[in-house]
């Protein structure tokens, strides 16, 4: 801090004085290595120096040294009044300015001190350091300020630089002891993946996301890392061989596959001309079925064994869909002959006026329906349910009248009959014979049974 020309000293070199000075020359003092109080008035140049020095300067020097008649600058502190050097290069206040701007270096020296603890607590332990080298200097600076408070905040510095690093220190740790679980999670996920996971696409991706979010994990000792690394790098071996078994074993699996499928295409190729179409679509769906049962062969020849597969299908399909077309085309002229019969006999058979004529009429419809043939699916359902609707008129009809002159329907209410003539017969005697109660029984039981009989034989009639 001490600064080296001739006309300004430091310390105890009071009185000094300085060479000659040529002619139509000032001497001052020579510039010393540039400090960043005199760095931050280059980046800012003003026309009046001492007016900004005053505006930016940490303290007014004047406030706190003086420069005497012999040119010796002194500095006033708790302590008393101490020389910090010599001015002999022009006025006082130039002097004072000159020591202030070294107590400027110091204060920013301070505050950058002071900065660094706040920004950089991990380095807590060093600024301490500086702050310790720069208590032992203030005392005997060479500087004109408040050395005092500049004291009092380098050992405020000094002070709180331990609270600092023991709160870094337990972040750290804390920082630490988290990496650590972390790392420890993904080490024991990647394990049960290693050991037994068999999705091996979904866990090949996440053994690669837990690889990069492990880059991304720090400040972990060398020791616990090098173990953990060991731990997922062997989950992650293991799961590599278990895939790698995998895909070796499907490769062997697909080869057989391969031959299975080739067998069903000549299988399948070998049907395609058959016109047996109702057991051919049979087989050709067993062959299907027998297809996805195989599983897959290798990519490749899959696609070309499905793709014959396929082939001899269409053929066999394509040509039975052909012929179903030209077999309905036929059935279209038979349903079409069909519905002109049903218009001809729909109106011609009446089961309810004449029942016998109904029945020779139903069954020449028959014999003709059945001699005309097949009709096209669509139109069988509603063609059939034409002639339905007259069988089951006619059928009705029969039985309608099966029941009106069913013999022991009508025995059983002749027998009814019978009865009431019996306990008539039993009333006349009974009043005959003086017998009036006996008599109006007797009657009473017959009239009972006469209802019987008339409801029987309104049961026979109704049928």
């Amino acid at each position: 801090m001490s600064d080296q020309s001739p006309t300004a000293t430091s310390g105890q070199e009071s009185g000094g004085t300085s060479p000659t000075p040529g002619p139509g020359t000032r001497p001052g003092p020579r510039p010393g290595a540039p400090s960043p109080a005199a760095m931050a008035r280059k980046a800012t140049p003003s026309p009046a120096p001492a007016a900004e020095a005053k505006a930016t300067r940490a303290s007014d020097p004047a406030e706190w040294g003086r420069v005497d008649e012999s040119g010796a600058v002194f500095v006033r502190t708790a302590d008393g009044e101490r020389q910090v050097g010599s001015w002999q290069a022009g006025v006082p206040a130039e002097g004072l300015a000159h020591f202030g701007l070294r107590f400027d270096d110091l204060a920013a020296e301070v505050s950058l001190l002071e900065t660094r603890l706040d920004t950089h607590p991990q380095d807590a332990r060093k600024t301490r350091a500086s702050a310790e080298v720069l208590a032992e200097q203030i005392p005997t600076a060479a500087a004109v300020g408040d050395l005092d408070s500049l004291a009092v905040r380098v050992a405020a510095v000094v002070e709180r630089s331990g609270e600092v690093e023991a709160r870094a220190r337990q972040r750290k740790d804390e920082q630490r002891s988290a990496a650590i679980a972390r790392k420890e999670e993904l080490a024991s996920e990647a394990e049960e993946i290693g050991a037994s996971s068999t999705q091996w696409k979904a866990a090949g991706d996440r053994l690669r996301e837990i690889l990069d979010e492990w880059k991304t994990i720090r400040g972990i000792d060398r020791k616990t890392d090098d173990a953990l690394w060991k731990r997922f790098s062997k989950a992650r071996e293991a799961f590599n061989r278990r895939r790698g078994s995998h895909f070796a074993e499907l490769d062997r699996n697909r080869a057989s596959v391969k031959r299975v499928k080739e067998e069903l295409v000549e299988r399948a190729e070998a049907m395609s001309g058959s016109t047996e179409w109702n057991d051919t679509a049979t087989s050709y769906r067993r062959l299907m079925d027998e297809w996805k049962a195989a599983g897959r062969a290798p990519r490749e020849a899959d696609d070309a064994l499905w793709k014959r597969f396929k082939a001899a299908q269409d053929t066999f399909f394509d040509a039975r869909h052909a012929a179903a077309a030209e077999r309905d085309a036929e059935f279209e002229v038979n349903a079409e002959a069909k519905e002109a019969l049903l218009k001809e006999y729909e109106g011609r058979i009446k089961p309810g006026t004449d029942l016998a004529a109904a029945r020779a009429t139903l069954r020449e419809l028959q014999s003709r329906w059945e001699e005309i043939g097949k009709v096209p699916r669509d139109r069988m359902g509603p063609l059939e349910n034409r002639i339905r609707a007259i069988e089951k008129s006619v059928s009705e009809a029969a039985d309608t009248e099966w029941r009106r002159t069913d013999p022991e329907a009508k025995a059983r209410a002749g027998q009814f009959w019978d009865r009431v003539r019996d306990f008539e017969e039993q009333a006349e005697k009974a009043e005959a014979a003086g017998k009036s109660k006996d008599a109006d029984k007797a009657r009473s039981q017959a009239a009972q049974w006469r209802e019987w009989a008339e409801a029987a034989e309104n049961a026979v009639d109704t049928r």
